[in-house]
């Protein structure tokens, strides 16, 4: 009897120490609080100046009227592609980011820099490590308006979609090529940023991150890159008359000055009638090359035919062609004055009948003056489009 009770005190001082301590325990651990859950806006606003309830416009512009249907017909961006609010702006933090390149060093934008008319100063860029690209920076405005498709100085991408994620994959601009795990590794780091699903999921109606869906958001946002406020748009649209040739164009525009109009009339005006025939391989609308334009003589036995952008903005800064050889507007005025080299593939419209009508044909000479070159040069600059460059929604997103 003894021993049964003595077991009975023992399990009886037992359950009260483990019951003890379970009260202890109950007023000593505290649940962690809950984080309130931040809504995606909120989430996209702790990074961003973007608002995902009212987003910028990207998809519908007010085109002046000089932009008329023939010239919004020639919009390069594919049927499956449309210019979207959400996946321009989606692509604009791509265009900005940092992050997306292997060392967090460098941007598109660094190369295509918006004050810079979307381009570089520089002859050759800087990439992430410090080498410098193949070509110059090209400007971006109105290449929606390139009906002739291929992307890069050398057309060496199918279109904008193709192009624009091959520098985030180059060795030497931003780093993300196959010898570091290319594109995937590039959307892991992109997985860890919490703005980018809330974007993708915006834009795409997944947050799921794909090489795909980056191209479309990045050519979207290049595409929206549509200069329509330049001096030149300004006086167009003041003479802008589709009955008479050109819609008005030749017309004296009332805000140019005398030499900006004797400018433009040399540019309009072909080399048989005393102009320089700048029109016919850069359209007096969007500026955008001609499709079908081959070599213009920058170097003898040339056989690469190289595509350059829109002229829109083109006298914000140089250097200028591919590989940035001309440092003014005065030395490409002058290279096309009296520079051009014959070639195999020299356009014909750089070309003229040696001694007259039915000689052979040889590169072209304008043989202009001082007086004209320095007009065509003034006429260049009225193509600066600084309402475009300083608008908020082509500039830098992150706080």
């Amino acid at each position: 009897m003894q021993k049964k009770a003595l077991l009975h005190s023992l399990f009886a001082l037992l359950f009260l120490t483990v019951f003890t301590q379970c009260k202890d325990d109950d007023v000593i651990v505290e649940p962690e609080p809950q984080q309130p859950t931040l809504t995606p806006n909120e989430i996209v606003q702790k990074y961003l100046n973007i608002d995902l309830d009212d987003l910028a416009n990207y998809a519908n512009p007010v085109y002046p009227a000089h932009y008329d249907a023939n010239i919004l017909a020639t919009d390069n961006a594919p049927s499956l592609n449309p210019v979207t609010n959400a996946g321009a702006t989606l692509g604009r933090v791509l265009f900005f980011d940092k992050k997306l390149s292997l060392n967090n060093e460098t941007a598109c934008a660094n190369c295509h820099s918006p004050e810079k008319g979307f381009t570089d100063n520089a002859v050759l860029s800087q990439g992430f490590n410090g080498d410098l690209t193949g070509k110059h920076s090209m400007r971006l405005a109105n290449a929606n308006f390139y009906t002739g498709e291929k992307m890069f100085w050398d057309k060496r991408a199918e279109d904008v979609e193709d192009q624009v994620t091959r520098p985030i994959k180059d060795h030497s601009e931003m780093g993300f090529e196959d010898a570091v795990g290319g594109i995937d590794s590039l959307i892991s780091k992109m997985n860890k940023l919490e703005y980018y699903p809330v974007l993708f999921k915006k834009a795409f109606g997944t947050e799921t991150i794909t090489e795909f869906n980056m191209k479309l958001a990045l050519a979207q946002f290049v595409r929206s890159m549509v200069s329509t406020t330049s001096k030149f748009d300004d006086g167009f649209a003041q003479v802008f008359n589709p009955a008479q040739p050109g819609a008005g164009v030749g017309q004296p525009f009332p805000n140019f000055t005398p030499q900006e109009n004797q400018g433009k009339q040399l540019y309009l005006m072909p080399p048989p009638q005393g102009g320089a025939g700048c029109a016919g391989c850069h359209n007096p609308t969007t500026f955008s090359l001609a499709a079908n334009s081959l070599d213009n003589g920058l170097d003898a036995n040339e056989t690469v035919i190289f595509k350059s952008p829109s002229l829109k903005n083109v006298g914000i800064t140089g250097p200028y062609m591919h590989d940035g050889r001309f440092s003014s507007l005065a030395e490409v005025v002058e290279h096309y004055n009296s520079g051009i080299i014959d070639g195999p593939n020299l356009d014909n419209r750089l070309k003229a009948p040696a001694g007259g009508p039915g000689g052979p044909l040889q590169p072209l000479r304008l043989n202009l003056t001082q007086q004209e070159k320095d007009a065509l040069v003034a006429f260049l600059q009225t193509l600066t489009d600084d309402k475009m460059i300083a608008d908020v929604k082509f500039g830098n997103p992150f706080k």
